[in-house]
């Protein structure tokens, strides 16, 4: 018989989706304002993409690379990108910092519910999904112009590929909210890595300088996030004579960077006295 004491998993995914469907009720409260807010976010995503789209033909390509390969790329960034942002957006540097600041996080400890679970149900920004939704159209748009037989494997990896970088980029997320422990200033540094490493894993690595891309390969493992897999998916060896099972280490990478995250979360929140207020 289970103690009652400890609910189950199911019993907390419930609870998780509750305050999910919380959010998203108070967020369509006023619907013009709702549907404004996720037409601008539609925009960022559509006029980025649009940017290269227009630009990249007259060029004949980037750094060897088609429109509809870079779409790829693009595609499965953005995509992970923004669902990470929709799921982790309570732990985000400048959210976090908010609630530590005003001493609300607090009340998050005097409630009989996991801590991450709370955190995870403080911030679901509905009108993301349009963006979710462009992203999804870019990866199809991008599947449907590459002349590729695609396996079942070739799926699996790109889904694995997605994954692994919601939790990599989910997992900065956490390393930056825990910052605000010890200082509630913003944390530009983690800015950098998420946003900057976001916006770089987004082209082909090799139209960067050599430091910089050995720095993103083998110091901060963007490239095993996106690059790797589709180079994979195209045909094309990997770079530095790399063995083609890296290809295949984005999703385990990303659970590795994940796990380490939430256990320093921990420190932080053994750190965490509250403001007195």
């Amino acid at each position: 018989m289970r103690d009652p004491h400890h609910p189950s998993p199911l019993y907390h995914l419930r609870l998780y989706f509750l305050l999910l469907r919380a959010q998203a009720r108070s967020q369509q409260v006023y619907r013009l304002s709702f549907a404004l807010d996720a037409l601008a976010a539609a925009l960022i995503t559509f006029t980025e993409f649009m940017a290269f789209v227009l630009v990249l033909p007259r060029f004949g390509g980037l750094g060897g690379w088609t429109l509809p390969e870079v779409s790829l790329l693009y595609g499965l960034a953005e995509l992970s990108f923004v669902v990470m942002d929709m799921l982790f957006g309570g732990f985000d540097a400048p959210n976090m910092s908010q609630q530590v600041r005003s001493g609300s996080f607090s009340t998050f400890l005097l409630r009989p519910l996991p801590l991450p679970l709370q955190v995870f149900g403080s911030d679901f920004a509905l009108r993301r999904v349009t963006r979710v939704l462009l992203a999804v159209g870019i990866v199809a748009y991008a599947v449907s112009g590459l002349d590729i037989s695609w396996t079942p494997a070739d799926i699996a990896l790109l889904v694995g590929s997605v994954l692994g970088m919601t939790a990599f980029f989910g997992g900065l997320f956490v390393i930056g909210g825990t910052l605000t422990f010890w200082t509630v200033e913003s944390v530009e540094a983690m800015n950098v890595l998420t946003y900057g490493g976001r916006s770089l894993i987004s082209y082909p690595m090799d139209i960067y300088g050599t430091f910089l891309r050995k720095t993103f390969t083998y110091v901060i493992p963007a490239a095993f996030l996106s690059y790797f897999p589709v180079l994979h998916v195209l045909g094309r060896p990997l770079p530095d004579g790399l063995p083609e099972w890296a290809a295949f280490l984005p999703l385990p990478a990303g659970v590795l960077v994940l796990t380490l995250a939430f256990a320093f979360w921990r420190v932080g929140v053994r750190r965490y006295v509250g403001t007195g207020s």
